[in-house]
């Protein structure tokens, strides 16, 4: 190791304590999240049934996921990149997060889905300014080496937010039903809190000026890298909008006012487990975990495309929450471990990025499925992507590294 990547190793220590067991970096970063997702899940858990309310379809409702995502993906790599190029991650962080905050509210104004569009397409936007750089901050604050812990924080203070929106939607809804415009007005407040807890309580983690990131070249990143992403792209094909599970619930006769609580019911689980799996991941290794959760998601789009019993899709929201819990921060974990600590954002905005241009043909794969051949395909088509990355990830596994 030369004298420059040692010193980028070393110079890390800010912030050098513990809240609640992680650095205090990642616990605000966490807290931040936490209150950004109460506002999003607030509008999100209403959204399909909004949307179709006012004319849109299955596909329209696809597409607009898909289109929001896929569009701003890009930004999640230049975001990511220019984040390591300078050293800094939080003005990415505090665009981002500002963008989601003042976009929430203004859901209550529209009245068509092209309109739900822009506004989406502006609120992702903000989402791929933040995700590389913030992920990157978490990445670069870790103690220990941490990172399945630390990542398994960031995903339950996430989903905590996932709890507490769909929880206030459900009570909104029920006092006064089908004011979805009073929902998003009042999803306003926890996003502006996410804006003051990110401003006052969070610092950039140190890094070395000499061993920043100078220009992006694809070889600096391993093939291990390159083949877990090609792992990930497969699985993700199948992987579409969850506004579809909703849309399954209330099609089998979950009421409109009921379907936060069942998107509720995904969250809670994912929060208790999040860092328990991500405590596990750094000790049995990620892959392992990830190959259990890719088979828990087979069996939940399996079952959503084969019951239409409602005590089963609601227990299949609950298996669909561990597995969360199972990959989406382990992942991130996996390739923070592989790639070098002056490019964590970069890489991880590659990944991110690669997560939404793929949502783009897999929402609309699964809202074409649906509303032209049934509702069960779409599902099935998920479950059969996700035992083929399986089987990949299987075989990644038995490659030594010295050959990748």
């Amino acid at each position: 190791m030369n004298n420059d990547q040692h010193r980028f190793e070393t110079d890390n220590t800010e912030p050098n304590h513990r809240v609640l067991g992680v650095s205090k970096n990642v616990f605000y970063t966490g807290l931040t999240s936490f209150l950004t997702d109460t506002s999003s899940k607030m509008v999100y858990s209403v959204m399909p049934m909004f949307l179709m309310s006012i004319g849109a379809s299955k596909t329209s409702l696809s597409l607009i996921e898909g289109i929001a995502e896929s569009t701003a993906a890009l930004i999640k790599t230049l975001s990511g990149f220019w984040s390591d190029k300078i050293g800094k991650n939080k003005p990415f962080m505090l665009i981002g997060y500002g963008l989601s905050a003042i976009i929430m509210p203004l859901y209550a104004f529209v009245s068509t889905p092209l309109q739900v569009l822009y506004l989406r397409f502006v609120e992702r936007v903000g989402k791929g300014i933040r995700t590389a750089p913030r992920d990157s901050l978490v990445a670069g604050s870790v103690l220990n080496g941490e990172t399945g812990k630390s990542f398994g924080l960031q995903k339950a203070m996430d989903n905590m937010g996932a709890i507490l929106g769909p929880l206030i939607a459900f009570i909104l809804m029920s006092l006064y039903p089908a004011n979805y415009p009073l929902i998003f007005l009042i999803s306003g407040i926890p996003g502006l809190l996410g804006i003051l807890v990110l401003f006052l309580k969070i610092s950039e983690a140190k890094k070395n000026q000499g061993a920043l990131l100078k220009k992006f070249r694809f070889q600096d990143f391993s093939k291990k890298y390159y083949l877990f992403l090609g792992i990930i792209f497969i699985f993700t094909l199948g992987n579409s909008t969850d506004a579809l599970l909703m849309v399954k619930a209330n099609e089998i006769g979950v009421k409109v006012a009921y379907i936060p609580l069942v998107y509720l019911i995904t969250s809670i689980v994912s929060v208790v487990l999040a860092i328990p799996m991500g405590v596990l991941s750094d000790k049995i290794g990620k892959e392992i975990l990830l190959v259990g959760g890719y088979l828990v998601y087979a069996m939940v789009y399996f079952g959503f495309g084969y019951s239409s019993n409602i005590r089963v899709i609601i227990s299949l929201f609950a298996l669909y929450g561990l597995y969360s819990a199972m990959t989406d921060g382990i992942q991130k974990a996996f390739i923070s471990d592989v790639i070098d600590k002056n490019k964590k954002g970069t890489g991880l905005g590659i990944y991110n990025a690669l997560l939404g241009v793929t949502l783009l043909p897999a929402s609309l794969i699964a809202g074409l499925l649906y509303d032209h051949v049934n509702s069960s395909i779409p599902f099935y088509f998920g479950a059969c992507t996700a035992l083929i990355s399986t089987i990949l990830l299987l075989i990644f596994r038995t490659i030594p590294d010295k050959r990748l």
